[in-house]
């Protein structure tokens, strides 16, 4: 066994040194095998209500399909779980702790034992984490709609009248954004500070110079 929790240890340890270096650079990506709707796939999405001609009492058959549904939902849970991270953390954690067994000498039942626990507990805390991150990155996702009063750069002049788009660089949640631009008065050359007036499209926001703003404001 030692050969086996060795073999894990290095094998999840070298996967997880690659994420984070991977995500260091900026290169990671949204391919979380946990990402798959794995409901969407559930076979107790078909209609069966097509096949009630043969005169079977439907009511004889919630208990089954109680049973069904949360066996579905247990199940669903625990695949959405499954990603590559969380088995790569479970695979080093099993190699690490069954390689600690063996150190201390334990029997190896026991270590196996323990081993198994601390992959389990690596895959959930993992995978709990992955989850609680995801939630705070959906929570701080820029929409563009907030947009609406924020302060901004020109960085590629935009024609007046709306004749045209170009370029702003806007503060929202204390990070600077760039969005598509356009303005309903004169030309705005690059460097001008203006205001989001309005959204116009998923990536196109109008805009006004700043002290035209300020003075519509105050009046």
């Amino acid at each position: 066994m030692e050969t086996v929790y060795l073999v894990c240890a290095v094998f999840g340890g070298t996967l997880i040194v690659c994420q984070f270096l991977v995500t260091l650079l900026g290169l990671g990506g949204q391919h979380d095998l946990g990402g798959h709707d794995v409901a969407g796939h559930d076979m107790g999405g078909h209609d069966m209500a097509g096949h009630d001609a043969s005169g079977h009492d439907a009511s004889g058959h919630d208990s089954s399909a109680d049973h069904a549904t949360s066996h579905s939902s247990a199940s669903t849970w625990f695949f959405s779980m499954l990603t590559f991270r969380t088995l790569t953390a479970a695979f080093a954690f099993f190699g690490l702790a069954g390689l600690a067994s063996i150190r201390f000498e334990m029997e190896p039942a026991q270590g196996l034992a323990i081993a198994l626990g601390a992959g389990a507990v690596a895959l959930v805390v993992v995978a709990y984490l992955m989850r609680f991150l995801y939630r705070l990155n959906v929570d701080g996702t820029l929409r563009i709609d907030r947009a609406v009063g924020a302060p901004g750069t020109v960085y590629l002049s935009i024609p007046g009248a709306k004749s045209g788009f170009g370029k702003v660089h806007v503060s929202q949640l204390n990070r600077t954004v760039e969005y598509k631009a356009v303005t309903s008065r004169q030309e705005l050359p690059t460097g001008a500070k203006v205001v989001v007036v309005g959204v116009v499209s998923a990536d196109t926001v109008e805009v006004a110079p700043a002290e035209v703003s300020e003075r519509t404001s105050h009046a």
